[in-house]
């Protein structure tokens, strides 16, 4: 099967799961985990950014749309792939800078690096835009700080499993 083909079962999937499973766990009303974003995450470097952004935006809309959120997922997909490049280079330095970073056969520091940037960034956009009051700033960073560990610890997990090679 070609990359091509990879990538759109990974984005359907994630969908599927998001919306089926995770959209469905809400602990304490504060942990809901938002897997998604594995796909903005692992996303190819070579790629062009406006492909990146448009196909960040259909993600966050079928995401909208199944959870009835009335966009905020759309723009905070849209601002974590448009930061990407930023949690890239902070988290990878000269590999990122050569673009010859192979998720699969990075170092896990690195990753797990990059994974806590991006997350908190689309988690506090996310909520921002969810809650969108400044009188509420403690209840955003709570969201954010819950969700986003659970959100770590689940990215971390599946990119470990389904990317990582077996040696």
């Amino acid at each position: 099967m070609n990359n091509t083909a990879l990538y759109i079962i990974r984005f359907i999937v994630l969908i599927l799961v998001q919306v089926a499973i995770c959209n469905n766990i809400n602990f304490l009303g504060y942990i809901n985990p938002y897997i998604y974003i594995i796909f903005i995450f692992l996303y190819p470097i070579r790629d062009t950014r406006l492909t990146l952004l448009l196909v960040s935006f259909l993600l966050g809309v079928l995401i909208d749309l199944f959870s009835d959120s009335g966009g905020v997922h759309a723009a905070a997909s849209v601002v974590l792939a448009y930061a990407r490049p930023l949690a890239l280079k902070n988290s990878f330095g000269m590999l990122y800078e050569h673009q010859t970073i192979k998720f699969s056969k990075t170092d896990l520091g690195n990753l797990i690096t990059y994974i806590i940037i991006a997350t908190t960034l689309h988690h506090l956009v996310l909520f921002s835009l969810e809650i969108f009051n400044i009188s509420s700033i403690i209840l955003i960073l709570k969201k954010t700080l819950f969700s986003g560990i659970f959100t770590i610890i689940l990215s971390t997990l599946i990119i470990i499993l389904f990317s990582r090679n077996k040696t």
